[in-house]
């Protein structure tokens, strides 16, 4: 569980018919949706948990499931395998690889339990394919590639196993990149990060630049054959923190062909407490706890949201950044990963219930319907079409 970040998550039934085969017009419900970051893959082997029923806000922590997904009409997007940062040692890298694998098994498990309901998507083709036939779907994608340890053949055994975007770093330096929330140990890429990149490319992995410093992002894009994608990212003009992006990178960014996924976290100051504190530990560990005690836990975290949030951000803050990114990127280069069950999620857009809500503001913002499914899932499907066409180049 990412502990740095689970704080602004913890401050933040019947299946629905698929938009698909929806005839009543909502234009939410018309668009094909896909968010590109979402950790709830974290939740999957949690007893007594199950990602295909319909949990709420107010009771559980989690973010999406299918019930959701079906109410809020999200129809697919990233299930993360997410890593947190070892040691680097070839026993750190040992533990690491093993976690990964299992968290991948997990995935797959977790989505074959529901056939008829979600499909594993590997080609951009996928998500309209899985879509007509009045399903949801789901890619595969690494947050943090420590696992790999200094063994990139490893990125071909994910690749195997449905992975089709990684990351190269999270919170903290690795063997591959320097992060945006670490003091530089290579300026950028070291040369096994250089290599990375050269092996994404040869597969046709989308690569994935979101915790990675600047120097990062620039040596991607100077060495990608395709475009980067920021799959869960701010801007900088919003809230100043090292996770976002300076106007002048988001331009680089847009005009090297890559996208930036508006992320629902770093939108103000994080605030915690020893209260929060103590709650969070508690709740990394809820896969161990009783259905009771989950039950407690939850009440305590919703009781201290209610009187000390840890921060101010809403949907209005989220809708701000998004309209800045549209006007400094443009619309063919904007997508939504708002880092669900990973530490986004701001008042008024707690869940993937409120995703409507954002669509209806970008229809009052003057967007086309044609513009903003290009912000989506075209623009992100884009960059996995590119992808897949320089595979093997």
């Amino acid at each position: 569980m990412k502990k740095l970040i689970l704080l602004a998550l913890l401050a933040t039934g019947a299946c629905a018919t698929p938009h698909a085969a929806t005839p009543d017009g909502n234009l939410h419900q018309r668009l094909l949706t896909l968010d590109t970051h979402l950790d709830t893959p974290v939740y999957f082997s949690r007893p007594g948990w199950s990602f295909g029923d319909r949990h709420k806000y107010e009771d559980d922590l989690v973010q999406v499931d299918l019930g959701r997904m079906d109410e809020g009409d999200l129809d697919g997007g990233f299930f993360v395998i997410y890593t947190s940062q070892g040691p680097l040692t070839p026993e750190g890298y040992a533990a690491a690889k093993a976690f990964a694998f299992n968290r991948s098994d997990e995935i797959h498990t977790t989505l074959a339990k529901f056939p008829a309901r979600i499909g594993l998507a590997t080609q951009a083709s996928d998500a309209a394919r899985l879509d007509k036939a009045g399903k949801r779907f789901g890619f595969i994608s690494i947050e943090n590639s420590y696992p790999l340890g200094e063994d990139l053949s490893l990125l071909g055994e994910f690749y195997r196993r449905g992975v089709r975007m990684a990351s190269p770093v999270h919170f903290r330096n690795n063997q591959f990149a320097d992060s945006a929330t670490d003091k530089p140990r290579w300026n950028g890429l070291s040369p096994l990060g250089r290599q990375w990149v050269a092996e994404m490319n040869r597969l046709g992995l989308v690569l994935d630049a979101s915790h990675a410093s600047d120097d990062v992002l620039d040596q991607m894009i100077a060495l990608s054959k395709t475009p980067v994608i920021l799959s869960h990212s701010g801007a900088k003009a919003i809230f100043d923190h090292p996770r976002n992006l300076d106007d002048a990178r988001i331009r680089k960014l847009a005009a090297s062909g890559g996208a930036i996924c508006a992320n629902a976290a770093y939108l103000n100051t994080m605030r915690s407490t020893p209260e929060r504190n103590v709650l969070s530990d508690q709740a990394e560990e809820m896969g161990k706890l009783s259905p009771a005690e989950q039950t407690e836990l939850v009440r305590k975290i919703r009781a201290l949201d209610a009187t000390s949030p840890v921060q101010d951000a809403d949907f209005e803050t989220y809708m701000r950044l998004v309209l800045h990114l549209i006007q400094v990127a443009g619309v063919d280069h904007v997508c939504f990963g708002a880092d669900w069950d990973g530490g986004g999620g701001v008042k008024g857009l707690e869940d993937i219930d409120a995703l409507p809500k954002v669509t209806e503001r970008l229809v009052q913002a003057g967007y086309s319907a044609a513009d903003i499914e290009k912000m989506w899932s075209g623009n992100v499907l884009r960059l996995l079409r590119t992808a897949e066409a320089k595979k093997g180049r």
